[in-house]
C-alpha cells in the first residue's frame, strides 16, 4: 500500500478526498495537511509516496510545494487536485502524473491512484546511473537524476544539478546517444535538457529558449521541431 499527503485549505474537500481515497484498498496512510507550510512539515518528519495537492492555497501553493520535492531525487509522485484547468502546462513541467477537476469522482481518482503506483513501481525497478565526477582531486558519484542539464566544453561536457556543476570528459554528442533514453534532448549544439526539469519553455519568441533549474538555454532552429514535439506527446492534459 501507498502512503498518501493530501493538502488542501478548504476542509471540505480534504474532508471528500481523504474519504475517498480510504476506501481504496491500495492506498494505506493518508496524511493531512490544510496549508502548504503544513504540507512540507510532514514531508520533512515523514516517508510519503504520493502527494494529491490542491494548487490554489494561502501561502505556499501546491506547484510551489511540488517544485520544492522535485529537486530531490527519489520524490513523491504528485497528482494536483483543483477547479482550474489553467494550470496543466505548468503541472506537466512540474512532472505531475495526474491532474484531476474538483469535484472528483472514485473512478477517476482509482485512475489517478494507478498512475502513482505504475510510477513508483518504474522508478524501483530502475536502479538509479551513477556518474564518476571531479571535485578538487578528489572522484564523487553522483546521480544522472540529478542532472538538470549538460553544457558542452569543448571535449569536455559540464553537468549542472542543483547543488554545483561538474566536468567530465565525454564529449556532448556521445551523452546525447546514451542519455536519450533518460529524457534528455539536444536542444542546442551547446546544450543536453533533462525534459523531467524544463521549469518553463519560451518557443514562440524570436530566440525560442526554455528555463531550467534557474538558467534560460537557447533553443536552436535546428533542434526546435523536435522539442516541440517531445513537449506535445507529454503533456498533461486536464481529466474530469
Amino acid at each position: 500500500m501507498i502512503t498518501v499527503l493530501i493538502a488542501d485549505d478548504e476542509l471540505p474537500a480534504l474532508d471528500e478526498l481523504a474519504f475517498l481515497l480510504g476506501r481504496d484498498e491500495r492506498v494505506g496512510t493518508i496524511h493531512r495537511a490544510s496549508s502548504g507550510s503544513e504540507a512540507l512539515r510532514i514531508l520533512d518528519s515523514e516517508r510519503v509516496d504520493a502527494l494529491f495537492l490542491d494548487i490554489h492555497m494561502p501561502g505556499l501553493s501546491g506547484l510551489d510545494i511540488a517544485h520544492f520535492v522535485s529537486r530531490s531525487a527519489g520524490s513523491p509522485a504528485v497528482v494536483f487536485v483543483t477547479a482550474d484547468e489553467d494550470h496543466a502546462v505548468k503541472a506537466f513541467e512540474l512532472a505531475a502524473v495526474d491532474y484531476l477537476l474538483k469535484p472528483v469522482r472514485a473512478e477517476r481518482l482509482a485512475k489517478s491512484v494507478a498512475r502513482v503506483i505504475d510510477t513508483l513501481a518504474m522508478a524501483e525497478s530502475t536502479p538509479p546511473t551513477l556518474i564518476t565526477v571531479d571535485l578538487g582531486g578528489l572522484k564523487k558519484m553522483i546521480r544522472r537524476d540529478e542532472v538538470r542539464y549538460v553544457q558542452a566544453q569543448g571535449d569536455y561536457a559540464r553537468l549542472h544539478t542543483d547543488e554545483s556543476s561538474y566536468l567530465i570528459r565525454v564529449p556532448l554528442a556521445d551523452l546525447e546517444k546514451q542519455w536519450a533514453d533518460a529524457g534528455f534532448l539536444r536542444i542546442h549544439r551547446s546544450y543536453l535538457v533533462s525534459m523531467s526539469h524544463i521549469a518553463q519553455a519560451k518557443l514562440g519568441a524570436a530566440r525560442p529558449t526554455i528555463v531550467t533549474n534557474g538558467a534560460e538555454l537557447p533553443v536552436s532552429r535546428r533542434h526546435l521541431p523536435a522539442l516541440r514535439e517531445k513537449l506535445e506527446t507529454t503533456r498533461i492534459r486536464p481529466s474530469t
